[in-house]
C-alpha cells in the first residue's frame, strides 16, 4: 500500500515548527485604474513639452537677438563717434571752398556798395531822413551803440559818404583776405549799421550774409588764395617773437592745431545746417501756397516792374505755361531734397548743379544778383577737395600748354 500524501497546511509556512503561530499577512491594497483626471494622456504630454521648450527656445532667441541688436547699436555708435572726432580734429576742412566763399562774400559786398553808389544819398543818407528811419528806427540795431554809427552820421552828407567808402575799403581787404581776422569784426559792425540804418531797403539776402559773417569769425577762410596766407609762410620761415608772428598772421592756437580744426569745422557744420534750414524751410513754405502749386508764383512776378528786369526775357521765360509749372515744382523738390542729396558724391553734383541753376535765374530774372552770389558763395563749401584739386590742375595744365603753344 502507498503512503498517504501530506497535504500542506495552507495556515503555516513549509518549514515552521509545531506550535509555532503563524503570522498573518498584511492584506494587499488592490490597486485602482487610473481616471482621466488623474493622469495626463501621453499626447497631451508630448504637446505640453513641446510648447515649453518652444517658448524657451524663442525666449533665447530673442534674448540673443536683442543682444545683438544692442552691441550692434553700440558699436555703430562708437563708429559715428569716432568719426566725427576724427573729422572734427583732423585737419580743416574745405579750405578752397571757404577762400571762394570769402572772395564772393567780398565781392558781393563791393556789389551791393557799388550799385547803391550814384542814389546812396537819398536811399541812406541825409536824403531819407523823411522816412522816419532816422528818428524811429524799425530795427533794433540802429539803437544799440555799436551798431549806431551810420545813423549817429546819416544826417550829415560828407560823414555819410566817408563812412561808405570806408566800408568799401574794408570789402576789398576782405576779399584779399588780408589782416582778416582784424577786418572781419570791423567789417561786420558797420556793415550791419549801414543795412540796419535803413530797414526797409534790406530784404533776406542781407540776413544770409550776416549769418554767414558770424560764423567766419570761428572759421580760416583765408588758406587759400588770401594774403594772410602768403604772410603766415613768410612768417614760419622768419620766425621771431611770438607778438611778431601773431601781427604777421600766425594762428593764435597754432601750439594747439585740433583747436583750430575744432573751431573751423564746426563752423563749417553751422553753415551747413543754416543753408539747408533755409531750404527746407523754402520748400515747405512753398509747398503750402496755392501760388506755387500752379506756377503763379513765378509768373507773377517776373511781370512786374520790381522784379521784371528784362521785360522780353520774362515773357520768352513764361510763354509756355507747362514749363512755368516745372520750374515751381522744381524749385520745391530741389530745395526740399537738397540736404539730403549731399550725403553721396553723384546726387551732390545733381544738387550743386540745380540750386546753382536755380540761384542764377533769380540773380538774372528777377534782378537779386547780390542774394544770389551769396547763396552761392555759401553753397561753393559744398564742394570737395578732390574736385577742387582736379580743378585746378586742369586749370594749371591748360594754362601751362597755352605757354608752351605760344
Amino acid at each position: 500500500m502507498s503512503a498517504p500524501v501530506k497535504t500542506p497546511n495552507p495556515g503555516k509556512k513549509q518549514g515552521q515548527k509545531a506550535g509555532q503561530v503563524a503570522a498573518t499577512p498584511a492584506p494587499a491594497i488592490p490597486e485602482t485604474a487610473p481616471t482621466p483626471d488623474a493622469a495626463p494622456a501621453p499626447e497631451r504630454v508630448i504637446v505640453t513639452v513641446g510648447v515649453l521648450s518652444l517658448a524657451q527656445r524663442f525666449g533665447r532667441f530673442v534674448a540673443a537677438l536683442t543682444a545683438s541688436l544692442w552691441k550692434l547699436l553700440l558699436d555703430t555708435g562708437r563708429k559715428i563717434a569716432v568719426f566725427c572726432e576724427n573729422w572734427l580734429l583732423d585737419g580743416k576742412k574745405a579750405p578752397h571752398g571757404l577762400a571762394v566763399t570769402r572772395i564772393m562774400f567780398g565781392i558781393a559786398g563791393l556789389g551791393i556798395l557799388g550799385s547803391n553808389w550814384s542814389t546812396r544819398l537819398y536811399a541812406f543818407g541825409p536824403g531819407s531822413l523823411w522816412n522816419g528811419q532816422w528818428a524811429a528806427p524799425s530795427s533794433d540795431f540802429p539803437q544799440i551803440w555799436l551798431f549806431s554809427i551810420f545813423r549817429t552820421v546819416m544826417p550829415n552828407a560828407a560823414a555819410y559818404t566817408a563812412m561808405y567808402l570806408l566800408v568799401a575799403v574794408l570789402a576789398v581787404m576782405f576779399t584779399l583776405g588780408w589782416r582778416f581776422k582784424i577786418v572781419l569784426p570791423i567789417y561786420f559792425v558797420l556793415w550791419v549799421s549801414l543795412i540796419e540804418a535803413q530797414d526797409l531797403l534790406g530784404d533776406q539776402g542781407d540776413n544770409m550774409y550776416r549769418i554767414a559773417l558770424i560764423l567766419l569769425f570761428f572759421a580760416d577762410p583765408c588758406q587759400r588764395w588770401a594774403l594772410d596766407a602768403r604772410r603766415r609762410r613768410k612768417a614760419a620761415e622768419r620766425g621771431g617773437s611770438w607778438l611778431a608772428q601773431t601781427w604777421r598772421g600766425r594762428p593764435l592756437l597754432a601750439d594747439k592745431p585740433e583747436y583750430q580744426s575744432l573751431f573751423h569745422n564746426l563752423s563749417l557744420v553751422a553753415l551747413t545746417a543754416q543753408v539747408c534750414f533755409v531750404y527746407a524751410s523754402g520748400a515747405l513754405y512753398k509747398a503750402g501756397g496755392a501760388p506755387w502749386s500752379g506756377g503763379e508764383a513765378i509768373y507773377d512776378p517776373l511781370h512786374t516792374v520790381q522784379f521784371g528786369t528784362w521785360p522780353a526775357l520774362s515773357e520768352l521765360v513764361t510763354a509756355w505755361g507747362p514749363s512755368v509749372t516745372i520750374a515751381a515744382w522744381g524749385s520745391i523738390i530741389l530745395q526740399m531734397c537738397f540736404p539730403m542729396m549731399l550725403l553721396t558724391h553723384p546726387t551732390r553734383v545733381v544738387a550743386l548743379i540745380g540750386i546753382m541753376g536755380f540761384h542764377l535765374g533769380i540773380a538774372l530774372l528777377m534782378g537779386l544778383p547780390w542774394f544770389s552770389l551769396t547763396m552761392i558763395a555759401i553753397d561753393f563749401v559744398f564742394i570737395t577737395e578732390k574736385t577742387w584739386t582736379k580743378a585746378i590742375s586742369t586749370v594749371r595744365g591748360a594754362w601751362s600748354g597755352a605757354a608752351r603753344a605760344a
